[in-house]
């Protein structure tokens, strides 16, 4: 970094992007494309691509509202959850204190060094279920994911709402994973106008290339949100994303079907996983976290990205584990026969 950086920074780190020859299970993307009707409305879109995108995502919030049972105004729309978790993030961690957990999403780290913001970091319980207590009696501004990644475990809503109850301050439940397997805390943002609610099209919807996510919250909170969406990026979302999302909420049997799969997959991989030998969590996303008695994590990922198959390792807590994305059941035969292969 040069000389004119005003301050010290930190990037998050993104998992690896490689050239073709890999089987990538590291990014937790969806293994099927996008809904047909996501590729023909955003390839429509393109003919108007001379024109600014409408900065209020009207069509698309209209079609949201409907399929969440939410009014439009509690809506906001923005080029992936990561944008408005940073939205969130200039809103409400200004003079105040972000509070996260040891082991989740690292981008909350990351926006906590970008603000300058002193963040409350709360250890997992030792199987790396989150401390509800702990977090209820928290200070700040809350940050958990559900599930959480990349353990995969999720909390019940009776959890979710003790948290919000617990105290008068901002908590944002982010849901990337919410669509493989727990139940969304959307239908409480009408009884708690402290609770936000992220969500995103890149995993379920298979649109990670799209850059498309939202949030869900008290008209209010989402005026705050707007705020800084227009002093920051108005038209964030193009025209081809905003058609790309409305293609796949008209395509629900196409969303069903893949969000099947994958659940299907991720049973298979599990079962296989813990019949040699592996710990694995009981994860409610599209990934598996394991750890293997015979095998390091870090042995087991490099032993595996030698034989084309790429998952992501983490040090830390998670030193010993790897979280592997799930893809089609034929990716995920492939990877338990190689794993036979690696253990001694």
């Amino acid at each position: 970094m040069s000389r004119y950086l005003s301050r010290p920074l930190e990037p998050y780190v993104p998992g690896e992007q490689p050239g073709g020859g890999l089987l990538k299970l590291n990014t937790n993307e969806s293994p099927f494309p996008p809904s047909p009707h996501a590729i023909a409305y955003a390839a429509d879109s393109a003919r108007r691509a001379e024109l600014y995108p409408d900065p209020e995502c009207k069509a698309l919030a209209a079609a949201m509202s409907k399929s969440l049972g939410v009014k439009p105004e509690n809506l906001v729309f923005a080029d992936g959850s990561d944008s408005i978790l940073n939205y969130a993030f200039a809103a409400y961690c200004t003079g105040r204190r972000p509070v996260f957990a040891d082991l989740t999403y690292g981008f909350y780290k990351t926006l906590s060094g970008f603000y300058g913001a002193d963040a409350q970091i709360i250890r997992l319980n030792d199987d790396f279920t989150v401390d509800v207590d702990a977090f209820a009696d928290a200070d700040g501004v809350i940050f958990l994911p559900n599930p959480n990644a990349p353990t995969g475990l999720a909390l019940p809503l009776s959890d979710i709402e003790r948290i919000a109850a617990s105290r008068d301050r901002i908590v944002i439940v982010d849901e990337a994973y919410v669509d493989f397997g727990t139940e969304s805390a959307v239908g409480l943002i009408g009884k708690y106008k402290n609770l936000i609610v992220t969500r995103t099209f890149s995993k379920s919807r298979s649109l990670a290339g799209a850059r498309l996510g939202f949030a869900v919250a008290d008209a209010e909170l989402i005026a705050d949100i707007n705020a800084v969406k227009y002093s920051l990026d108005p038209y964030c979302v193009t025209s081809h994303a905003m058609a790309a999302g409305l293609g796949s909420l008209a395509d629900t049997d196409y969303f069903d079907a893949c969000r099947e799969r994958i659940i299907d997959a991720r049973a298979y991989t599990v079962d296989a996983l813990r019949g040699l030998g592996f710990y694995v969590t009981n994860s409610a996303a599209n990934f598996v976290f394991a750890k293997s008695c015979a095998v390091s994590g870090g042995e087991l990922y490099r032993a595996l990205r030698e034989r084309g198959i790429l998952v992501r390792h983490f040090g830390g807590r998670a030193e010993d584990f790897v979280r592997i994305t799930v893809g089609k059941k034929s990716d995920m035969k492939r990877l338990i026969s190689e794993i036979e292969r690696i253990l001694p």
